[in-house]
Order: C-alpha cells, then structure tokens, then sequence
C-alpha cells in the first residue's frame, strides 16, 4: 500500500468509530435504510455476499442500496483471491465505501465453501486475498476476524495473522472478541458460549497503534462503548442495533458531536413507510419484508407490543403501508372496528 492510500486510511479511520454489523438475514437494503434514518454518520454494512453469488448470481439484486445508505460497506465470503479481486471491483463500481472480508463466520455452510473463520489458519492466503483486492480498488479493503480458533486463546495466533495480513495492505480490522469454535456449536452459540475477551484487542491495538482496530461482541449499552473508545479505534454493534434501532438516535450527538438531526420515532416511521411505497413503485417489494426490520422502534414504550403485532400481521398485507401504520397509532378498541371494514 502506498504513502498516500495509509494517509488517507489514517483521515477515513473515523469512518469505523461506530458501525452496525454484517448480519445474514438481517442487514439488507430495508434494513439499513432504516438505520440511515436515525444516525448520518453510522457505518453500515451489507449482510456477506459470497463471491459465487457475484459471479454466477444476480448482481444487481445483491448489490443494489440507497444512496442515502452512505456510508456502507459490502462484507465479501470467498477465498480466491481472483475471484475476490473481482467482486471487490464490482462493489467498487457499485459505489459501496469499503469492501471488507468475511474471516470470523463460524457457520458450517461458510466452513464447506472454505471462507469465514476457518480462514484464520491461512493468514497468507487472507494476505493474497487482501492483495488481490487492494491492487484492484481504491476505497479501503478491511478484515473482521475472531480473536482465536477453537480453544487456541493464543495472544500470538491472532497478533501474527493480523500483522501478516496488514503487510498485504489491510489497514483496518474489526475484531469480535470471542473465539470461534468451528465444530460443536452452532452460529447461535458462537455468539453466546466462547468468552468475551475485550483485553486482547486491547492489546492488539497497542501492538499496532498505526492500524484501525475496532471491536465487536456483546456490546449492548453506551457506557461499554464509551470504555471501548478510550482503548480502540471503533466500535462495532451486532444484534442490539437490530432488536433496538432507536439506540442509533442518540449515536451521531454522542459519537460524532453532531446533534442538528432532530427526529422522533414517529417521524422516522412516516419516512418508512414512504421508503415502502417508493420500493413497490420501483421493485414490487411488498411493504410487509420491510416491516420487519422495523419491529424494535418503540421497544420500551406503552403500546409497543400492540404496534409491534399491526406492523408483523399478515392479515393487513393486502393493505397499503399508510393505512397499516394509521391501524398501528389508533388505539386498540378503535382499531378493531377499523380492522373488521378491511
């Protein structure tokens, strides 16, 4: 990597302070949609698209986002570097931010195609990898790994795969604190079971104090991300992001000093529901995949399990996305009579 790409790396670096996870199955285009309307300056990813899916798929549906999404990244699984190479330029020519590579999934369908955690044991093949990418790109290329494999808690075995890796011109590593254990847990548990163990990317970044090191794993509350900022470059949040969107609100005037966005939960509901129209109009996609993304806003409030049950029934799809969402604010007695005319 030249002079120039590292400076630029260094001046983008707070690209990654806060960023919302890959999730497969839950961070599509709808749902980071979602996420843009309450935080301007959050990172957000794609869920993994697999480089088969790229060069044998429908490119168009794996790769089309908003442009209001900036900035977002594309997360790539594969482990040919040609083939990587490729995708990469395709997410490029997309107008995607960041390309980052998939090196921390557990699952035994990512084990099968050779990808994900696995490629822990390979760091020279995650370097070609990375090489390939960064000779072929110019936005930044990024790996999100595990801390370990199995139960190697060795120090060494993640501090020699980052720092051969970042010889191939990788300047950013999202790192999720835990273990992966290829066999005997499922993705589930390889969230829940291996211990988190924030200490080591601690110490990681103290090791490699010129690369970008942000964590990810188990964070639920500002007072963990605030801790984690004073220690590390960006913070990264996985499923509470998703059962708790409203969390991002508060994100940009906290992390970014940028509090002139001004917005409701209500507000930001309207400008979903617009956002479904738009998407029908254009797509045929019917409102009722985009709701479900949505489900979490009004966790914690009165009423929020009733508007949770309008948005999520499957009776009300024949209705418009406008209606569902008067059904979802009218109070319940008044809302059953509604109901029985639809």
């Amino acid at each position: 990597m030249s002079t120039e790409q590292v400076i630029k790396n260094q001046q983008h670096s707070n690209m990654w302070r806060m960023s919302v996870a890959p999730m497969m199955d839950w961070t599509d285009k709808h749902c980071r949609y979602l996420h843009r309307q309450l935080s301007r300056h959050a990172l957000l990813y794609t869920e993994m698209v697999t480089t088969g899916a790229l060069l044998h798929g429908d490119v168009a549906r794996h790769l089309r986002f908003e442009v209001e999404e900036h900035p977002v990244a594309l997360q790539l699984g594969g482990s040919e570097p040609a083939d990587l190479a490729h995708s990469a330029r395709l997410g490029e020519q997309w107008g995607y931010d960041e390309i980052n590579l998939n090196c921390g999934c557990p699952s035994e369908r990512v084990q099968r195609g050779a990808f994900g955690a696995c490629l822990m044991n390979e760091a020279a093949l995650v370097a070609d990898c990375v090489k390939a990418m960064v000779d072929t790109v110019s936005v930044p290329v990024t790996v999100k790994h595990r801390i370990g494999i199995d139960r190697n808690e060795s120090y060494e075995f993640m501090r020699d795969f980052v720092g051969t890796v970042a010889d191939a011109g990788c300047q950013v590593f999202i790192v999720h604190a835990r273990n992966a254990w290829l066999k005997g847990l499922s993705p589930k548990e390889n969230r829940e079971i291996p211990p988190l163990r924030y200490e080591v990317v601690a110490q990681l970044k103290k090791e490699f104090p010129h690369l970008t090191i942000a964590i990810n794993g188990g964070i639920k509350m500002d007072a963990t991300v605030q801790q984690q900022l004073e220690v590390v470059d960006g913070v990264m949040i996985g499923r509470e992001a998703y059962h708790n969107p409203w969390w991002l609100a508060s994100w940009d005037a906290l992390y970014y000093g940028d509090d002139s966005r001004q917005r409701t939960r209500e507000s930001v509901e309207e400008q979903m529901v617009l956002y479904m129209e738009r998407e029908a109009r254009a797509h045929g996609t019917h409102w009722y995949a985009i709701a479900r993304h949505m489900l979490g806003l009004r966790n914690g409030l009165p009423g929020a399990r009733r508007w949770r049950q309008v948005w999520s029934d499957h009776r009300l799809k024949h209705l418009a996305p406008a209606e569902v969402m008067k059904l979802a604010r009218t109070k319940p007695q008044q809302a059953s009579e509604l109901l029985s005319f639809a």
